[in-house]
């Protein structure tokens, strides 16, 4: 019987070699402090930003040097592009991480129960309240919600399910990529000429800042659920109809119930793109300090416009003026935050169940 050699088994080269986990934060902390230091011998004061961009750029020199010499080449590859990445994420959130703690910190002690109760009819100086622009701001978006949601859903409906291409899904897919880039200004004026053409001269009320939102709110609408239509497998509508459902049942039992989740997800996105416009606001609906519950008649202040106006125009003593700013700016963020939460409940509650 011939002797059998035992070879020793090979590395993995994959696998063998691997920096600790405390490595990456050890050496964020140091890229920082030798940063500071660097920056302090720049400036007398560090810059923030400067100490921030010279500890990030010695954390990646760091880390290539020790990752290619312990763990190799590919490795070093791969937790560069992930550092960088997660950098670019980190970035992203400066802005809105800014905005949301400067809307906190200066609006938060003006949120309180007269805030949300009071109006600012006959308020000069301290006092008052926007339960006015809040009440107008649900008002009209409602409203522009119930108009644009049917409209856009059916024509999402019909570019995805039929037109399949045919000349009027182009012509119509077409208008609605032209009216996703207009300026919302242009909105308002068309709500406004149109209000004034059917009621007369001046007509400037909540139905009028409605229509405007609409126009800005149906192609976000159209785009994002026929994309999400689009999605739903083809084998689902064809089993469908080998089981001879006609094509508007399977549309409504099986299509819509499929993408449920993304439609709702899109409509919330639309109303959220909207909430927030001004322009077209003060052009349709105009300025008012008192509570207008009636979308036909006089002008109804919304949040953004009450935000505007607080800050734009404020009297001989500026520091009320601007706290009933930041909180109406808080508020709305609130509202938005809120209004997406309700949809994730609602996409969780109705998606399909995949689990067996």
């Amino acid at each position: 019987m011939s002797a059998v050699t035992l070879r020793p088994l090979r590395s993995d080269t994959l696998t063998a070699g691997r920096l600790p986990r405390w490595s990456v934060p050890v050496a964020i902390v140091g890229s920082l402090l030798i940063g500071y230091l660097i920056a302090d011998g720049l400036q007398e004061s560090p810059n923030l930003a400067l100490v921030a961009g010279l500890g990030f750029v010695l954390f990646l020199v760091t880390m290539e040097v020790a990752t290619r010499l312990v763990e190799g080449r590919r490795q070093a590859s791969d937790r560069r592009a992930t550092h960088l990445v997660t950098a670019a994420f980190v970035l992203a959130l400066v802005p809105l991480g800014s905005v949301l703690w400067e809307a906190i910190s200066q609006g938060i002690g003006r949120l309180d129960a007269t805030f949300f109760s009071y109006s600012m009819r006959n308020v000069v100086g301290a006092g008052g309240g926007a339960a006015h622009a809040i009440t107008g701001t649900l008002w009209i978006t409602g409203l522009a919600a119930l108009i644009s949601v049917p409209i856009g859903l059916m024509t999402a409906i019909y570019l995805a399910e039929y037109g399949s291409g045919n000349r009027t899904a182009k012509a119509i897919t077409f208008f609605v990529d032209v009216m996703t880039g207009i300026p919302s200004i242009v909105a308002g004026l068309f709500a406004y000429s149109l209000m004034a053409m059917i009621f007369g001269p001046g007509s400037v009320f909540g139905f009028s800042g409605s229509i405007a939102l609409s126009v800005l709110m149906i192609p976000v609408v159209v785009r994002s659920c026929e994309e999400l239509l689009r999605l739903v497998p083809n084998e689902l509508r064809e089993a469908a109809y080998a089981l001879g459902v006609p094509k508007w049942i399977t549309i409504v039992r099986i299509v819509l119930p499929t993408a449920i989740s993304g439609l709702v997800s899109g409509i919330i996105l639309a109303i959220a793109r909207v909430i927030g416009e001004t322009a077209p606001l003060m052009i349709a609906a105009g300025f008012t300090a008192s509570l207008n519950n009636n979308l036909l008649d006089n002008p109804m202040m919304t949040l953004p416009v009450f935000v505007y106006d607080s800050y734009a125009h404020p009297g001989s003593d500026v520091t009320p003026y601007l706290d009933r700013a930041w909180a109406g700016a808080l508020t709305l963020i609130l509202i938005v935050m809120l209004l997406n939460l309700i949809g994730r409940l609602v996409a969780r509650r109705f998606a399909p169940k995949t689990g067996r």
